[in-house]
C-alpha cells in the first residue's frame, strides 16, 4: 500500500509545508493543475477540492471520498480501507 497527497502548489511551497509538519509521506506538486483536472477535483474557481481517492493495485479508482474533515479523516481512511478489503501496513 502507498499513500501520498497532491497539491496545486509549487514544489517549493509543498516542500516547506511537509518539513514544517515533519510529514512521512510525499506531497506531489501539480502547479499546472493537469492531474486535478484529470481527476475531476478542480473547482470552477480553479482550486483543487480536498478529496480522497482510493485506487486499487490495478489502477482503478475504487472510491472517491468528497467530504473530508481533517480531524476525523485518518479514522475515515482506516475504516474505508478495511471496508474495501485493503490490507494495512
Amino acid at each position: 500500500m502507498a499513500y501520498f497527497t497532491a497539491s496545486c502548489d509549487p514544489v517549493e511551497t509543498n516542500t516547506k509545508f511537509a518539513k514544517s509538519l515533519e510529514l512521512d509521506y510525499p506531497i506531489l506538486s501539480d502547479p499546472d493543475k493537469t492531474a486535478a483536472k484529470a481527476f475531476g477535483c478542480l473547482s470552477p474557481r480553479g482550486f483543487s477540492n480536498r478529496w480522497t481517492y482510493y485506487i486499487g493495485k490495478d489502477g482503478k479508482v475504487l472510491h472517491i471520498q468528497k467530504k473530508v474533515s481533517a480531524g476525523d479523516h485518518a479514522q475515515e481512511i482506516a475504516d474505508k480501507l478495511k471496508e474495501l478489503g485493503i490490507a494495512g501496513k
